[in-house]
């Protein structure tokens, strides 16, 4: 801070004076007020804990009858007294500021010093310490708190002054002093938007650990296929593209897309899923679309479609790959356009909806095979997610087991509480054809044969007790027969590394592109299943 303005000021009213009599001009008392004003506010980082000693030491160095600070609230505009140092009557703050409004104002708009030389008339002078003389008066001095542009608040001070006095020496130490208090409120206020910024990063970032860290609501596993769905999720749920859930039936490609729309900003809205699978077209486009009165036979009242009822929210259209060629040119249309007409209708209808689609279908064998239309492909293929059988993520096997167990041990109002060792080993060495949903099955049938307080190996199905195909070939096949295995199992679990990117896999494997082709084609491995 430059104080030299004050020093001049100063030095020309002491002219011919001596050094030792300086302090006489207050050039002395008033640069250790500030050096003591800068010490104070250097003291804490709280405004709320150097404001009111600033201040005091200011109204006592000055001798104040009054010394306020106001401060202009950011969200309004609005004056809000902060603090108050007063040798007379106490006012309330509302009233203080009802009765300098026009100053205040006035201040702010001009953004300058104001001065009212005398205000005696309008205070009550009752309970004051010492009556005005006849040749006095109360001046107030209403000074904007200002670093650069920005207007922080104000600094209004009530001083005794002779008639005939100038408040010019009052103007010039109390403009310093507000810059000074300008200063230490803008690097406040700085490290207070920076603060609130960390925060708010601090919170984004643990939301997103949060969402990462924490498995989707009702998706059960920690393997790393599956986290690398729950990243998927995470990824694509926030934004408004189509989906398309690949994985063989009951790997639990619904509760993926459910997830989908929890996490996204369409949860409040509704969440409509429907099947596609073995229905004909009419009943398909009249529940999709629906339907006006009288549009066919039973027609019998007009019918909203689930396109109208997912509006504003998601709709999931499991099975895609079932829907015939005619159906799959109306669902073109939706998705590129979000309108369509109910069945016996004219009138286009307006959605805002978001699609995802699930199949356990080989599409790109039904494109070539131009059984599935390719422009209606690459609509839905926009970001495909890969869920992995269970038998690619055996170690959620027990995990899953256990959360079945305790959801049928509460339903049939039993006390199950553990699955033998012997059981545990048939349900790792199984190939789980039908994977969550078969595991679910089969863990609901034990849990009703159960008697006692755990689930044995003789409640588990037969089917258990059979091996798997790979695993017949590799113990009673011949050698070549288990180094195929071997080698289609490496070839796979290279490609989900990745994702379905042959090249990459290829080199990974130290074979050429050639060799691994002619793998795939051998082992008859689809890799755009892992993308």
């Amino acid at each position: 801070m430059d104080f030299t303005p004050l020093i001049d000021d100063n030095m020309r009213g002491c002219q011919g004076i001596s050094r030792s009599q300086l302090a006489h001009c207050g050039v002395e008392t008033n640069l250790s007020m500030l050096l003591n004003i800068s010490h104070m506010l250097e003291s804490s980082i709280k405004l709320e804990d150097v404001l009111r000693p600033v201040m005091n030491h200011v109204s006592e160095t000055l001798k104040l009858r009054r010394c306020t600070i106001s401060i202009l609230n950011p969200n309004d505009g609005k004056l809000q007294l902060e603090e108050t140092i007063s040798h007379t009557k106490e006012i309330k703050n509302d009233e203080y500021l009802h009765r300098h409004a026009a100053v205040f104002q006035e201040t702010i708009q001009k953004d300058t010093c104001m001065i009212i030389p005398d205000i005696s008339n309008e205070i009550d002078m009752q309970n004051e310490e010492r009556a005005l003389k006849d040749n006095e008066r109360i001046a107030l001095i209403c000074m904007p708190i200002k670093s650069g542009p920005e207007t922080f608040g104000l600094l209004t001070v009530e001083k005794r002054a002779h008639r005939k006095s100038s408040l010019q020496s009052s103007t010039q130490i109390l403009t310093l002093i507000t810059r000074v208090i300008a200063q230490a409120l803008n690097f406040r206020l700085r490290i207070s938007e920076r603060f609130n910024a960390l925060e708010e990063e601090n919170e984004r970032l643990l939301k997103q650990i949060s969402t990462k860290s924490k498995n989707p609501a009702g998706i059960i596993g920690n393997s790393s296929a599956m986290h690398s769905v729950y990243s998927n999720i995470s990824q694509v749920a926030p934004t408004n593209a189509t989906v398309l859930i690949r994985g063989e039936s009951g790997v639990g490609k619904e509760l993926v897309a459910k997830a989908l729309h929890q996490q996204s900003e369409r949860s409040d809205k509704p969440f409509i899923k429907f099947n596609c699978a073995a229905l004909s077209d009419s009943i398909i486009e009249s529940e999709l679309f629906g339907h006006e009165k009288g549009s066919f036979t039973g027609a019998h009242a007009l019918r909203k479609g689930r396109f109208e009822e997912a509006d504003g929210g998601t709709i999931f259209l499991d099975e895609i790959g079932d829907i015939s060629p005619s159906v799959q040119v109306k669902l073109l249309r939706v998705i590129q356009e979000r309108e369509f007409e109910r069945v016996g209708g004219n009138s286009s209808i307006k959605v805002d909806v978001r699609i995802i689609t699930a199949t356990s279908r080989d599409l790109e064998s039904m494109v070539e095979a131009q059984r599935f239309r390719s422009d209606l492909y690459y609509r839905l293929n926009v970001f495909p997610i890969y869920v992995p059988a269970l038998r690619e993520r055996r170690s959620d096997t027990l995990a899953l087991a256990d959360f079945f167990l305790e959801r049928f041990s509460s339903q049939n109002g039993k006390q199950l509480n553990r699955i033998s060792s012997a059981a545990i080993d048939l349900l790792h060495s199984y190939h789980w054809p039908g994977n969550v949903r078969e595991l679910e099955n089969v863990i609901e049938r034990a849990a009703i044969l159960a008697a006692g307080s755990s689930i044995e190996a003789m409640h588990l199905p037969p089917t258990l007790q059979k091996r798997s195909d790979q695993e017949t070939i590799t113990q009673n096949g011949s050698l070549q027969s288990a180094i195929s295995a071997v080698e289609r199992e490496m070839i796979v679990n290279t490609l989900k590394e990745h994702k379905g990117n042959l090249a990459r896999a290829a080199r990974q494997l130290d074979i050429s592109e050639r060799i691994i082709g002619l793998r795939v084609k051998k082992y008859q491995i689809n890799p755009a299943l892992f993308k």
